[in-house]
């Protein structure tokens, strides 16, 4: 039987109630964390986990129905767990092969020595022609070895963070979270390009060179994948 409170709490939550479903989130801080514990050998931050817990306990707060007969936290911790493991399988978006991981340190090498000749940093087409690779694999294992950085951090010339570009200030942080699906979920260069843009910081100057498409596509296909992620978040 599921206590007066929490069902008032649940009800309330599902019909849009931003406050009741913050104190559900408060009320299940440790059961959150019990699953988290489970995940902790796998290396990701702490914090990140909790974060994605989180947003399986959400997702289990509106899909939970008082009509089960179960309690919520039986309902809950599958939705948890799910939503961790889901985000380690996919390996935060990007899986790095041993192969890109060469093409790397040869991209790595290359443009620190035509960095040294040139007194600049050296464009795409001159490290292709440096390391025999084409333009799209240099692109492919920069991006996919890339750092990641906050989605808090702010990106190139526009000072604007990307969750502050696709979502609601009054938003709870760990709703958020929900980006690393929708990022995901986009074609190959357009995550390219927000990956570059906003994990990476780069401007729209620099994200053209890497994708060898003028600044002028760079800005039309970030406008479409804004839009894009926008709308993905609003229908999860």
């Amino acid at each position: 039987m599921i206590p007066a409170d929490t069902a008032t709490l649940l009800q309330a939550a599902q019909a849009g109630d931003q406050a009741a479903a913050q104190r559900l989130v408060e009320a299940n801080q440790g059961l959150v964390w019990s699953v988290v514990r489970r995940y902790l050998p796998s290396g990701q931050d702490r914090e990140d986990l909790y974060q994605l817990g989180c947003l399986g306990l959400l997702k289990a707060i509106q899909g939970f129905d008082l009509a089960f007969g179960t309690q919520f936290s039986t309902y809950a911790v599958p939705k948890i767990a799910g939503e961790i493991r889901r985000f380690l399988r996919d390996d935060g978006l990007v899986k790095v092969s041993r192969g890109q991981k060469e093409q790397a340190q040869a991209i790595c090498r290359a443009r620190d020595r035509l960095t040294a000749q040139l007194g600049r940093e050296p464009t795409l087409s001159e490290l292709a022609q440096d390391t025999g690779l084409t333009p799209e694999d240099i692109a492919a294992a920069d991006l996919a070895t890339a750092s990641v950085a906050s989605l808090q951090a702010e990106s190139g010339e526009s000072g604007l963070a990307l969750e502050g570009m696709v979502a609601s200030p009054e938003e709870d942080l760990v709703e958020r979270v929900a980006l690393r699906t929708a990022i995901g979920r986009l074609p190959e260069r357009q995550r390219m390009l927000i990956l570059l843009r906003y994990y990476r910081g780069l401007t729209q100057d620099r994200t053209a060179k890497i994708l060898g498409v003028s600044q002028v596509q760079v800005s039309r296909l970030e406008k479409k994948a804004l839009q894009f992620l926008r709308q993905e978040l609003r229908e999860d």
